[in-house]
């Protein structure tokens, strides 16, 4: 009795004065309560994220480990960790006797613990119990050094040699177990401290790794070489004890360097340690909002970093090097202002592409902010106010509406809108004092393919104006505007086609990329596929594309923005290759931000520069790409990223080209306009609304032909026509027949509600 209840006190760690008050009877309530089976611990496996052409992206784990068969785990490894921890595991049942007497003995003859009593299986219910906790508390109970833990586990372990072969138990445990510095079951430890698989462990590498379960940290070689070597020699001598191994094989094992410092390969882990850290995170929050992962981000983020999935997206190694190039040929990760791009495919919303100046981290050029996406996403910045790159919004609201694309409005240099009205969702809006200019030469009477090349700011006021601001604003929100710092609607005011509030370069790249596919709008895709750790494939949201606008719309929306990038255009300088380009510029007010967005049929992007640190002050001053800033405008600052962006992004595409557009869109669903010119004003304007137009006479007089007091002209003019019942503004003569062309002022204007401007370069 003497004997069985020492080696029972050795075989469970039960302090000698716990033995006191441990009787039979709390024992047998004790294992009476404990169930008969024992459920295993699902393992914690990792997950990794990869390119769209299986370049891995990041290891996303808790646990980093990749399980294995026990027949794919070299048999000198078995051998190994029998020897050292239960070398008659294949003699005994879940409690082996005569191991934990001789333990018992051995470390009451050395004073110190020199040998353990647990056998594997009691090794493995006890690592699997920790794992299974979910709380501090949890962990605390099922590593608790008391008689009733000790019984639990025994209970435990008698269920588990039950329900497994001793080949299961020892395929599961050496799955299980830690084996430090981050490297969490066999196949990883092989793989982390010696670049091979489980199957290909060396005698002298399998001894180190057998050596490391009893305390992962301590025996951590690339902590202390030493004491790993020591242990592991400890392992190779115990093998020779029991003749697993001959004299030969212990003593060349022994002369082996414990680790080769070269093969050792870090468990880098998360998207901070991967090629594309930003792109990563956004991923990661993708998943972390999928429902179907957790009820809540914590729950989700756990499963995601355990549940060992194979995550591919759709990010194109390729083109994403061809924007990062871009973005480092331009830029410095030093420089005060900030640079970033975003390349979607039209059609399918695919993001290829996300890249920024400054690189990921705390350190001087280096950030944790992605400056591609908003915030409502893990590091998200909330994008930049997107200047005149909004106007391409307008357009489609006018050809919708059946304007023309040869649409003339008067668009004086400065234009006096204080209190117009202009409609909106809700009813009107105007704005008390509220004087804009133009900020680049103009024609004095544009066409809107003219106003779209010079991005004349009065013709895209007046002309939303007309259109009413409901229109744009219902436009950009099915094209995935909104403003990306608050998540709310995009502002309906006078000023709102100047680009009133922040919208991202991943939202403006797709809604232009919508302008590409024909108004296909597609929501920005980035996982393409998900499959579990048995590789089935699990249910993802694919392409989520929906018609938002008329595809005759699209078209003509392309044929304005195409004439941007043609002789003429701001963003002529930019063009390159065979294939139909459309773009527009952007430049908020003092230039704080400036846009290029532009596409093919193939590929849209849009890149910006802008000053990302509040307060927020002009760009011009600024340093980028390691040189003070003289000048700052979409088409000279942005415009070259984009260009260079995409000029490589498109190589090995095919030529393609834009549907031209209809008669209809060109011409406008439009109806003749009653003559007028040398009416009286109210006649004239009576005449109009008679024949379902909207009529104003517009302040002031003009130089013209016909008698002074009388109507000179209208805009839109009457041999171009109208839409029924839009606005005509009739001008007034003053007689003087000599021509003259207005003036071209060279400001930009703040908008009316006092909150940073939008320019239009």
């Amino acid at each position: 009795m003497s004997m069985l209840s020492g080696a029972l006190a050795a075989g469970l760690a039960i302090p000698f004065a716990g033995l006191a008050g441990f009787t039979t009877q709390k024992t047998s309530e004790t294992l009476q309560d404990l169930p008969q089976q024992f459920d295993e611990v699902p393992l914690k496996q990792k997950s990794q994220i990869f390119a769209a052409d299986g370049k891995l992206i990041a290891t996303l784990a808790e646990q980093n480990r990749v399980p294995v068969k026990l027949s794919q785990v070299a048999p000198i490894m078995q051998k190994a960790i029998v020897a050292i921890e239960d070398d008659r595991f294949y003699e005994h049942g879940a409690l082996d006797m005569k191991g934990t007497l001789r333990a018992l003995l051995q470390n009451q003859s050395s004073g110190s613990v020199q040998q353990g009593g647990s056998s594997i299986t009691q090794q493995y219910v006890k690592i699997s119990l920790v794992e299974k906790a979910k709380t501090p508390e949890e962990v605390a109970a099922a590593t608790a050094d008391t008689y009733q833990r000790k019984v639990a586990e025994l209970r435990y372990a008698v269920a588990v040699e039950k329900q497994y072969s001793k080949n299961e138990i020892l395929e599961k445990y050496l799955n299980l177990a830690n084996f430090g510095d981050g490297a969490w079951g066999i196949q990883q430890a092989a793989q982390h401290y010696f670049s091979v698989n489980a199957s290909q462990l060396t005698l002298a590498q399998a001894a180190m790794l057998a050596g490391l379960v009893k305390n992962p940290t301590g025996y951590d070689p690339t902590n202390n070489a030493k004491r790993a070597k020591d242990r592991r020699d400890v392992v190779i001598r115990r093998m020779l004890e029991l003749h697993v191994i001959s004299l030969s094989q212990a003593n060349s094992a022994l002369k082996t360097p414990v680790i080769d410092p070269a093969k050792v390969r870090p468990n880098k882990l998360g998207c901070a340690n991967g090629p594309y850290p930003f792109y990563c995170e956004y991923v990661v929050s993708e998943l972390e909002n999928n429902k179907a992962f957790g009820k809540t981000r914590s729950e989700a983020s756990n499963y995601i970093k355990t549940a060992g999935l194979t995550i591919r997206t759709s990010l194109d190694p390729k083109i994403q090097a061809a924007a990062q190039r871009s973005i480092d040929t331009h830029s410095k990760p030093t420089d005060q202002a900030v640079a970033a791009i975003t390349i979607v495919e039209p059609g399918t919303g695919v993001v290829k592409a996300m890249a920024q100046s400054r690189t990921y981290g705390n350190k001087r050029g280096q950030t944790a902010y992605n400056y591609n996406v908003g915030k409502s996403y893990a590091g998200g910045y909330g994008g930049y106010q997107i200047g005149s790159t909004m106007k391409a919004f307008t357009i489609a609201a006018a050809i919708q509406k059946g304007l023309p694309l040869n649409y003339k409005i008067n668009s004086p240099d400065t234009i006096d809108l204080s209190g117009k009205k202009f409609s909106t969702c809700e009813g009107t809006t105007s704005a008390p004092d509220y004087t804009p200019k133009n900020s680049t030469k103009n024609v004095p009477d544009p066409t809107m393919i003219q106003a779209a090349q010079k991005s004349t700011n009065t013709y895209f006021l007046q002309l939303s104006q007309q259109t009413g601001l409901c229109s744009i604003a219902r436009i950009s929100a099915n094209l995935g505007l909104y403003n990306a710092q608050s998540g709310e609607p995009l502002q309906q005011v006078p000023s709102m086609t100047l680009g009133i509030d922040y919208v991202t370069p991943l939202q403006l790249t797709a809604a232009y990329a919508a302008f590409a596919a024909r108004g296909m709008y597609c929501v920005p895709w980035l996982i393409t596929s998900i499959k579990d750790s048995a590789g089935k494939s699990m249910s993802t949201p694919g392409a989520n594309c929906k018609q938002v606008l008329k595809p005759e719309v699209a078209d003509g929306v392309n044929a304005v923005l195409h004439q941007v990038m043609e002789a003429g255009g701001t963003g002529s300088k930019l063009k390159f290759g065979n294939s139909d380009l459309a773009g527009k510029t952007g430049t908020i007010n003092q230039a704080k931000a400036v846009w290029y967005a532009g596409y093919s049929s193939k590929l849209a992007a849009a890149a910006v520069v802008a000053d990302a640190s509040p307060p927020y002050h002009q760009l011009i001053g600024q340093t980028l790409n390691g040189e003070k800033m003289r000048d700052a405008s979409g088409s000279g600052t942005a415009g070259p990223i984009w260009e260079a962006a995409m000029k490589s992004a498109l190589q090995g595409y095919p030529t393609t080209r834009f549907t031209a557009p209809s008669s209809i869109v060109v011409r406008g669903n439009v109806k003749d306009l009653p003559f007028v010119n040398g009416m009286n004003p109210d006649d004239a304007s009576n005449k109009l609304k008679q024949a379902g137009f909207e009529a104003t006479v517009a302040s002031g007089t003009v130089n013209s032909e016909e008698a002074a007091g009388t109507v000179a002209y209208t805009d839109p003019r009457q041999r171009d026509g109208a839409p029924e019942g839009s606005l005509v503004t009739i001008y007034v003569s003053n007689g003087n027949k000599q021509g003259q062309q207005p003036n071209e002022p060279q400001n930009s204007t703040k908008p009316p509600n006092g909150k940073p401007g939008r320019g239009n370069r």
